[in-house]
């Protein structure tokens, strides 16, 4: 008896993912406008009850993929900026691994092409603030705290750096030479950060 809730509960687990596995697929190779609920069905090997039992509709899985995508990068972000020496270099590692998702073509299509117009800014930047914004107010206020930040409002900086960061991402994934793209923002930002030195 105790085991049937466990056995629903993975159950459920694994019909999730599975449609989270062919959304972040599916929309990756056509973009959210082309694919379609029978697609991902399809594709998850579910059927379309299955779907709409666990998601109200395709926007609500593309959020739940758009979450995990982003997550993920925030996970790219802290191993990072982990490998740096000092805080200094652990702001900047975090921040050009942040930039640098941008040639993935999955964050590309999903988390910075299809995201901000299907789920709209106040949802992407709720999403954003959850897992990017919270790993930069870390970076700046341990810079903060052993004073090797400039004297400025840590809540400004923290807003102005995501911000900036967030349109070069844009600016990178709608380039056409991307990794061009990519080095002449990592300059930018460079002189961007090294001016918040104390």
């Amino acid at each position: 008896m105790p085991e049937r809730p466990t056995t629903k509960a993975a159950q459920r687990e694994r019909t999730v993912q599975s449609l989270i596995v062919a959304g972040r697929e599916l929309f990756t190779e056509r973009g959210y406008a082309h694919t379609s609920t029978a697609d991902l069905v399809e594709r998850a090997g579910v059927t379309r009850g299955a779907l709409y039992h666990h998601f109200k509709d395709k926007q609500d899985l593309f959020v739940a993929v758009l979450g995990a995508v982003q997550a993920e990068v925030a996970v790219r972000v802290e191993l990072a900026a982990s490998q740096g020496a000092d805080p200094w270099a652990q702001l900047r590692l975090g921040c050009q691994a942040f930039m640098r998702a941008s040639l993935d073509p999955e964050v590309r299509r999903i988390m910075l092409l299809d995201g901000p117009a299907v789920v709209g800014w106040r949802v992407w930047r709720d999403l954003d603030q959850a897992h990017a914004v919270r790993s930069l107010r870390e970076g700046l206020l341990a810079l903060q705290k052993i004073g090797e930040l400039r004297d400025v409002p840590l809540g400004a900086s923290v807003h102005l750096l995501s911000g900036a960061m967030n349109e070069a991402a844009l600016w990178i994934a709608q380039s056409p030479q991307p990794d061009a793209a990519l080095a002449e923002a990592g300059e930018a930002l460079d002189v961007l950060l090294e001016s918040l030195r104390a």
